[in-house]
């Protein structure tokens, strides 16, 4: 199966998800959930908590069996053959198995031999890791000494030992610290840059821009799907920030006003997404008159946030 992207080059399919559910008793966590990923792409996914993100990469990885539908991954049927699917992937869940009283150097080795790794390759390979993470000069340390940011790394040498065709990365960078953070990325960046197929979820919409293609999902379903920029283009020039002493009233009283489609909270700040443009003066006023002083009102350039917000709260759902 191949695929054409925006510079009209050929890319065959790495990943491709046709109809996938999932439900749980009476939930239901994934809602007929499509899509492709092409082959060397970094491909987010990003939703709230219980939007069907770790779901989808569980099923992805042949560790959870779907309700109904199929994916294929390289050409596996991840229903037919999770366990066939194992050998091109390699998946790094939030609870990635470290093991505290092995060093550095003595996980990546275990995951070497898991993987089957041939001993010949594994010197460049780690090498190759070691330049990536920094974490050469830790070899030694035990893996439970580490910081929570150097853990995240050394999980994600351990994940790409084996040179996985496709790398599943289920929210690598929750609750580690900025550096780290960016090192992580810097990482993923590279393999995909080697031709790596890279399928990351995250909660953190300002790292979903650094995708190629974004896959928003809401409640198991798919809101959106498209390049960071198509996405963000698709609300400009009907985003506005309200800067004013009552920014939760303001919220609320916006809610409530025809052509706001949605209102939320950034900070501080009050974004609103607007059906129309040129109605500044007019939401001025019905604030000032609900007793609410606005100290500044401006257009702005919408953010991925501000896309998945009013996308979520939309009844209307683009494949």
């Amino acid at each position: 199966m191949h695929s054409s992207d925006r510079t009209g080059r050929v890319r065959s399919i790495a990943v491709s998800v046709a109809g996938l559910t999932q439900t749980f008793g009476d939930l239901t966590a994934l809602d007929d959930l499509s899509f492709d990923v092409r082959a060397g792409e970094l491909f987010g996914i990003v939703g709230p908590d219980g939007s069907g993100k770790t779901t989808t990469l569980r099923i992805l990885a042949g560790v959870l069996r779907p309700t109904a539908g199929d994916a294929t991954v390289v050409g596996t049927s991840v229903a037919h053959d999770p366990e066939g699917v194992k050998q091109s992937i390699a998946y790094m869940s939030q609870r990635f198995g470290l093991y505290g009283d092995l060093t550095v150097r003595e996980n990546i080795e275990f995951y070497a031999d898991l993987y089957g790794v041939p001993r010949k390759v594994r010197a460049k390979r780690l090498e190759r890791l070691y330049a990536f993470s920094q974490l050469g000069q830790f070899e030694k340390r035990l893996a439970a000494a580490l910081s929570g940011g150097m853990k995240q790394k050394l999980s994600l040498c351990c994940a790409l030992i084996h040179e996985p065709e496709v790398l599943l990365l289920d929210e690598p960078t929750f609750g580690v610290d900025p550096i780290s953070r960016r090192e992580l990325w810097l990482i993923v960046h590279e393999m995909v840059a080697n031709g790596m197929t890279a399928i990351v979820s995250t909660a953190y919409l300002d790292e979903a821009e650094r995708c190629d293609r974004v896959a928003m999902l809401s409640k198991g379903k798919l809101a959106a799907l498209d390049t960071p920029t198509e996405l963000q283009d698709h609300l400009r020039g009907r985003t506005i920030a309200i800067d004013s002493e009552s920014p939760r009233q303001a919220m609320e009283l916006m809610r409530a006003q025809p052509g706001v489609r949605s209102a939320a909270m950034f900070g501080q700040s009050l974004h609103l997404t607007l059906d129309v443009q040129g109605r500044e003066p007019e939401l001025r006023g019905v604030l000032e008159r609900g007793g609410i002083a606005v100290r500044s009102m401006h257009e702005l350039e919408p953010s991925l946030e501000d896309v998945f917000i009013d996308l979520s709260t939309s009844n209307d759902h683009v494949n």
